[in-house]
């Protein structure tokens, strides 16, 4: 596996298709460009990106991150030590302390975008606590879960976007054109639970806690087809279902997280010891 992960990373690095590549100053992955949507939030709405995000996302970065420490724990592992690969890793994590926007106590969506960083709160920084490698100091790792927790979630998933932000939709309906303009402005999508409630458990050590933003949403698996969840809520109360009723991830993410968060400990940060091998 090794140098097939290896060449995916080396391409990221040297730059492929609509803009994306590293930026070799701080190693970050940089992306998009005039009217693309390269990220999960990806609706158009008469041929323009709702939600654009050019520049450095955040959760594409503790991806980034994520993907090249597993790679170098890998090359331990097989005793083929990647050292490139560990010193852009560093320098990785050290960059990543660029995302912290210390006016708002939480990481900004976007940095070095065409108007500089955008500072929408937004719950893709979700994932730079959740993932098992993080950058962030422990205060910044509480203080994003806890403003998550504050603007964004509701029962039955995070918000796409904080109430108090001007361009907030809190309900999915009318037109296609309108529901597609609302489908990443505030709606509510039910997957980012799962790292909402890992990364609430591997900040507080709360088990029961942790497991109980889980079991609330279980709760909607008789709301519109037995034994599945949709994919979106409407952001505002009474947070009506929308979209697919049976959407994979909103289903997957109900499956993984209880799994992690019942392990004995939270998960450390990926290592792989060579007398692992089996």
């Amino acid at each position: 596996m090794i140098p097939a992960i290896s060449e995916i990373i080396t391409a990221y690095l040297q730059g492929t298709r609509y803009g994306i590549h590293a930026d070799h100053r701080d190693g970050l992955l940089n992306a998009g460009g005039d009217n693309t949507q390269l990220t999960w939030m990806d609706a158009r709405v008469n041929g323009v990106a709702v939600t654009p995000r050019i520049g450095k996302p955040v959760e594409v970065n503790a991806l980034w991150l994520n993907a090249i420490t597993t790679i170098v724990s890998l090359g331990d592992w097989a005793r083929h030590p990647l050292p490139g690969f560990k010193r852009l890793g560093e320098k990785v994590r050290t960059s990543f302390a660029r995302f912290w926007n210390a006016r708002a106590g939480c990481c900004y969506d976007v940095i070095d975008g065409p108007k500089g960083n955008d500072a929408s709160l937004r719950p893709n920084q979700i994932l730079a606590v959740s993932l098992p490698v993080w950058a962030l100091s422990d205060e910044q790792r509480r203080a994003v879960v806890d403003v998550c927790a504050k603007e964004l979630l509701t029962p039955v998933g995070l918000r796409s976007l904080a109430p108090s932000d001007p361009n907030y939709r809190g309900k999915y309906d009318g037109s296609q054109d309108e529901r597609d303009a609302a489908y990443h402005q505030g709606t509510a999508w039910m997957w980012l639970l799962g790292p909402f409630a890992s990364a609430h458990f591997r900040v507080y050590k709360d088990r029961v806690a942790a497991l109980r933003f889980l079991e609330d949403a279980a709760a909607n698996l008789t709301a519109r087809a037995l034994g599945t969840l949709s994919e979106i809520y409407d952001g505002d109360s009474p947070h009506t279902p929308r979209g697919c009723f049976a959407q994979a991830w909103s289903v997957g993410e109900l499956l993984r997280a209880p799994d992690e968060i019942s392990s004995e400990e939270p998960q450390p940060p990926v290592s792989i010891r060579p007398q692992d091998r089996s």
